[in-house]
């Protein structure tokens, strides 16, 4: 974006495919204010315009995560005022539902942490690759939240039992409990999830666009209820004194 540091790394690997790396490795590519905004933009462009040679997207993370989700320092930035805590969940889950809308399939290739967001960024792309170091969960519980997005979105991909168990406890599965849970679709040694990704992709380039489009229009249909909901309930909870207790204790805990 204009005037400051991208969070994403564009590459294009195969004809048609554009691979989305997250690039704040320091960080554990956690979500901030620039990277929901990014995101949308991207998502929102993939399939028209200039952009309407892509044909599928590949989105993976660098160093030892996925994402680890929200930028804890952006929570503590919200300081629990309900009045900013409200658009900034909007622009949340606008950023992940540009991947679920997004003209063309979005791929996850999943490495390393995917908390919080991580997971709920996951629950919005079409198919989902993981390596054997993938952890996945829903964190916000350990520091007095939901998961907004996750807890809408989760029993759709999930079901219920599934989507209860991650949001109640903030435990992390694996890889394999992932895949028989339905989150993820392949598993795979770390070092070529990304390349089976592509492959991935790169098979779904070929074929006719239309058809693709319209078949994930459609898978995706009617997937909007309940969020609006979600953002009020979510935003409520970052006023609570358990969550700026849980976000200053966790800021103690890694010297910020």
């Amino acid at each position: 974006m204009s005037g400051e540091q991208s969070r994403f790394r564009r590459t294009e690997p195969r004809p048609g495919v554009v691979q989305l790396t997250m690039c704040r490795p320091e960080k554990l590519n956690a979500m901030d204010q620039a990277w929901f905004a990014e995101l949308r933009e991207l998502m929102e462009g993939f399939g028209h315009g200039a952009e309407d040679a892509v044909r599928a997207v590949v989105l993976t993370g660098s160093g030892r995560a996925f994402s680890a989700g929200g930028d804890i320092d952006m929570f503590a930035g919200l300081d629990g005022d309900v009045g900013r805590v409200r658009p900034h969940l909007r622009r949340v889950y606008d950023a992940f539902h540009a991947v679920e809308r997004c003209a063309v399939p979005v791929i996850a290739a999943v490495t390393g942490l995917a908390y919080g967001g991580g997971t709920e960024l996951a629950l919005a792309c079409d198919v989902v690759l993981a390596g054997r170091s993938a952890r996945f969960a829903f964190k916000e519980p350990t520091v007095g939240l939901m998961p907004g997005y996750g807890i809408v979105r989760g029993p759709d991909v999930l079901g219920r039992h599934w989507t209860r168990y991650l949001a109640l406890t903030g435990r992390d599965i694996d890889a394999d409990r992932a895949e028989r849970a339905g989150l993820v679709q392949e598993v795979h040694p770390d070092t070529c999830v990304v390349d089976r990704a592509v492959e991935l992709a790169a098979e779904i380039a070929a074929h006719p666009p239309l058809a693709v489009r319209v078949g994930k229009a459609f898978v995706n249909r009617e997937t909007g209820g309940g969020f609006a909901e979600s953002v009020e309930a979510t935003a409520l909870l970052f006023d609570t004194d358990e969550h700026r207790m849980a976000v200053r204790n966790f800021r103690a805990a890694h010297g910020r």
